[in-house]
């Protein structure tokens, strides 16, 4: 997911994170001789950013260096039907194919029709990303006035940040972990938790423990 939202970042974008992963990802992929590519999608397949799946030493390096360097695109608002136009567009050549799959997203759109959608995507293996980041997750301290915009459609608000409205913000984010956990826990794919930073050791110990 290259929309707008993951552009976003107090200190590195969120795109920069999953081309952190992307990296190590082509770098592993090498070693044990697979093959490895890039899809991505906004409201539309991106095929500007697509690298077909191969096997070479520098393709982990190229995929992460067109994330890092890729440009947010103008467009309307995300809807449902436009959010995943877009992922179905760029997944339709993985329809029946087995496989690893990484789909990274911050999903900050309406997720009402994506269980039809990864069902699609059997008989491969997905892995759901889900990034956030920490300023998304925490809200700022009490009794200040913070300046928010909305990455997605650009539209700006001022709020008044009380305790309520920090409590407001916890329990949306736990609610918004609880919806996705859950849905993706129903087709069979755990989620895994991009905040910040991309740490090998962590995805290792998801791997180790969904396989147990």
């Amino acid at each position: 997911d290259v929309s707008a939202s993951m552009h976003f970042g107090a200190e590195r974008r969120k795109l920069d994170v999953v081309a952190d992963l992307v990296e190590a990802l082509g770098y592993s992929a090498f070693r044990a001789g697979d093959a490895v590519g890039l899809l991505a999608f906004d409201q539309r397949e991106r095929q500007d950013l697509f690298v077909p799946a191969r096997h070479s030493r520098g393709n982990g390096s190229l995929m992460a260096r067109m994330l890092r360097e890729c440009d947010a695109a103008s467009g309307a608002p995300p809807t449902d039907d436009r959010a995943l136009a877009g992922l179905r567009r760029a997944t339709e050549r993985l329809v029946g194919r087995g496989g690893l799959v990484f789909l990274a997203s911050d999903f900050h759109w309406p997720i009402g029709a994506l269980g039809e959608l990864l069902e699609q995507f059997s008989p491969a293996c997905v892995v759901p990303l889900v990034v956030w980041d920490p300023a998304e997750i925490e809200p700022p301290d009490a009794r200040a006035l913070v300046a928010l915009r909305d990455a997605e459609t650009g539209a700006r608000r001022s709020l008044w940040m009380r305790d309520s409205l920090r409590t407001r913000w916890r329990e949306s984010v736990a609610a918004r972990r609880a919806e996705l956990t859950a849905l993706f826990n129903a087709h069979g794919m755990p989620p895994f938790h991009l905040q910040g930073r991309f740490e090998a050791e962590a995805l290792t110990r998801y791997f180790l423990e969904t396989a147990a």
